[in-house]
């Protein structure tokens, strides 16, 4: 790695690291927050109205970026993530929190996907493994230190500490970024799919509104329902049917003929939904099953925090020796033993056990997820990167809304309605929704198998875009 490449990697991991402890720092200042700014019941939106922006903003900001380039993206992601986070810092009232959030959400749905396609335009093929395992590590490392951190400002500090922090760091990945990031890009007239964009917002926002809220702030059955819903298919239609008409479409329905590209997509869709549904019933198994203390929760995922960085660095050592698909496979079916193993534990399993699986299930998310984030940098040249690498992190997105949604769902119908925090549920009847979830997580596992293996043995080669599209699936 050369001292221009180390410069970047250095800001792409600065901007990872702010946007990756983010959820877990505030996780653990949240009580304090509620304390300070009361609106209890409006907490799940602190976290919701995140995931909202950030999924809705980053195919549009991907796109913005192949246009226009991806330094001025870049840094105008992270001054609305440095301005929502101040403003944050600064609430007087859950309501105006929850507003800042949205803001934050919106600069990271420009900061997150620049970070993979930056990668895939600094780094040549051999080198992007090595580049995108160092940043996954960094998720990893924010899993562990972030509740600490959080804790840390909480008992010493106070919580508008949690969203100040961020600053100087921004600041640091925009100066280094600014500065030192060579783009090349051609000067034409560009043309903007307003179109496209208005209605994508449009849609994609009702319809995950409609997920998020289903079964909590909204029933089901409930005529808003209704509405949220068909908005979502009335524009959403609009979107595809805007795409496939204008020249410059926001998302090019074309990258999806890409065999290497529509692969990486639906196990980033499939990996999302069983991500998240790890990582929010397993501490409520440990917690409501094995009724064991909110630390022994957290203990055990931290291995599969753990586990991820190595998947990724083994990753990039063997990604040239070894091809994609090998590592991929391998990846999506340690994820898969994984999940296979939880649909047999019992509330006889020993906590140590679960450690174990969640090892191996970091392990495997670390194999494929770098390996399918350097599919989609090398499947497609430079003027399709930043869409191909944002339209990949809103399906991962979708995934975890769509995975929490279900799960959620069929847990629900076990319990019979009752609060699922394993307090008021008995551990028998828990045990048995969680089982159902956990099957479903393992059948989504084997799904992410099968499709894996559709990936060409060949190396992805995104300097010929047009010998990947005619690979068809």
């Amino acid at each position: 790695m050369d001292p221009y490449q180390r410069k970047i990697i250095t800001a792409l991991v600065i901007a990872t690291f702010l946007a990756a402890i983010e959820v877990t720092v505030i996780s653990t200042a949240m009580p304090v927050i509620t304390r300070d700014l009361g609106g209890l019941d409006l907490i799940s939106w602190v976290f919701a109205i995140y995931l909202l922006t950030y999924a809705v903003m980053t195919p549009i900001f991907g796109k913005l970026a192949d246009l226009y380039g991806r330094k001025k993206i870049f840094i105008t992601g992270a001054t609305l993530f440095l301005i929502g986070s101040a403003l944050c810092g600064l609430s007087q009232s859950m309501e105006q929190l929850i507003m800042f959030r949205a803001l934050q959400g919106i600069g990271a749905g420009a900061l997150m996907p620049m970070t993979f396609t930056i990668v895939g335009d600094v780094f040549t093929y051999e080198k992007r493994a090595k580049a995108q395992a160092i940043i996954g590590s960094i998720w990893g490392i924010a899993g562990i230190f972030g509740p600490l951190v959080g804790g840390f400002f909480v008992d010493f500090l106070t919580w508008h500490w949690i969203f100040y922090i961020n600053i100087p760091f921004g600041l640091v990945a925009m100066y280094l970024i600014g500065k030192n990031l060579e783009e090349k890009i051609e000067k034409r007239k560009r043309s903007i799919d307003f179109g496209g964009a208005f209605t994508f917002i449009i849609g994609t926002g009702a319809l995950l509104y409609a997920l998020l809220s289903g079964g909590n702030e909204i029933a089901w059955n409930d005529q808003s329902m209704v509405y949220l819903f068909s908005t979502a298919i009335v524009f959403l239609v609009a979107f595809v049917i805007i795409q496939l008409k204008v020249k410059e479409p926001m998302i090019p329905f074309r990258l999806f003929r890409n065999r290497y590209l529509l692969v990486a997509n639906l196990c980033g869709l499939l990996l999302g939904s069983i991500l998240i549904g790890l990582t929010a019933y397993l501490p409520l198994w440990v917690q409501g099953v094995l009724e064991l203390a909110a630390t022994s929760s957290g203990l055990t995922l931290i291995p599969m925090s753990l586990g991820w960085p190595l998947g990724a660095y083994l990753s990039g050592q063997f990604i040239v020796r070894l091809g994609t698909k090998p590592i991929s496979l391998t990846g999506v079916s340690l994820i898969a033993g994984g999940t296979f193993a939880l649909t047999f534990i019992t509330n006889t399993t020993p906590n140590f056990t679960l450690i174990i699986i969640m090892f191996f299930v970091g392990l495997g998310f670390g194999l494929s997820m770098t390996i399918f984030s350097v599919i989609v940098q090398s499947s497609v040249d430079w003027n399709n990167r930043g869409t191909a690498a944002s339209t990949n992190a809103f399906l991962r997105t979708l995934g975890q809304t769509l995975g929490i949604t279900v799960l959620g769902t069929v847990l629900n119908q076990h319990i019979g309605g009752q609060t699922n925090n394993g307090t008021n549920v008995a551990p028998d009847l828990l045990a048995e929704g969680l089982q159902s979830v956990f099957i479903i997580l393992f059948i989504l596992a084997i799904a992410c198998v099968v499709v894996a293996s559709f990936l060409p043995k060949q190396q992805p080669d995104g300097e010929n875009e047009e010998t990947n599209m005619s690979k068809q699936v």
